[in-house]
């Protein structure tokens, strides 16, 4: 009635439309959050019907934030574990992917040590770390969730990482699962590292900022990495961050061989773990 009387015909279509466009838009992103696994983009309200529909499973992916040469962004680690973990999730169904944890130990600060030793390296202390794994671990296990997996897309801190998980089951007593999938990590040195020998890059093979790692980041988020300072770098070494390898014959393609063994890699042995 108020739009009969306040509105001429014209004005009274135009607004009708915006109207419908936003109901319609509206609708758009409720079936957006519908099918997201990510939990931070969920309401609490959201989440609660995911754990009475049957999800049972929460992955958490843990990065880190460090150097990685002169080309390759210092948040490496976070987009590549978020990212591969939303994958695994959506494969596996019933699941959803916590926040990246990306304050990890990465060496010490005073003396200046590993990767602290150069700008864009963030460090917290051991204790720190396993702190946050447990009470993550705690807080997702107490609202309903069976099994908590944490990836790790960094080797510096497995072993703290597995001892948080070993405390955690330990208190939950077969109650829930806390389970650190070792598979998701190791295929990169391993299936992985054995199908770029296969194609003749053995020699680019390194630890760290090397061929298969400045791959991985161009297959998942090509913004990260430098490509003029990629094509300008010099001989690996230690001075600029990059530990043995040479990253200048890194491409997508070769990048997603890997991702995608890593991604089956995880869904495997989750398959198993079930």
């Amino acid at each position: 009635m108020v739009l009969k009387t306040c509105l001429r015909p014209r004005a009274r279509g135009f607004f009708l439309s915006v109207l419908l466009a936003a109901a319609s838009a509206g609708g758009a992103l409720s079936a957006a959050h519908a099918e997201t696994v990510s939990f931070e983009r969920l309401t609490w309200t959201e989440i609660q019907a995911r754990l009475q529909g049957g999800t049972d499973t929460i992955i958490v992916p843990v990065g880190g934030t460090e150097q990685s040469g002169p080309y390759i962004a210092v948040g490496k680690h976070n987009v590549r574990a978020q990212s591969q973990a939303e994958r695994i999730a959506e494969r596996l169904g019933h699941t959803l992917v916590a926040p990246v944890i990306a304050y990890v130990p990465e060496g010490s600060t005073i003396p200046r040590s590993s990767h602290m030793r150069f700008p864009g390296t963030i460090s917290i202390p051991p204790a720190v770390f396993e702190g946050v794994i447990e009470g993550a671990g705690e807080s997702f296990h107490v609202q309903g969730f069976r099994r908590v997996v944490f990836i790790a897309d960094h080797g510096g801190y497995l072993s703290y990482l597995k001892a948080a998980v070993e405390k955690l089951n330990n208190k939950w007593h077969g109650q829930g699962e806390a389970l650190y999938l070792a598979a998701y990590y190791d295929s990169i040195g391993g299936a992985y590292a054995d199908v770029l020998r296969q194609k003749g890059f053995g020699a680019a093979l390194g630890k760290h900022a090397d061929l298969s790692d400045t791959a991985l980041m161009l297959a998942i988020d090509p913004t990260m990495v430098r490509q003029d300072a990629l094509k300008k770098a010099p001989l690996p070494g230690t001075a600029l961050g990059v530990y043995g390898g040479d990253p200048r014959p890194a491409t997508a393609a070769l990048g997603q061989i890997g991702t995608e063994i890593q991604v089956q890699a995880a869904l495997s042995a989750l398959g198993k773990a079930r």
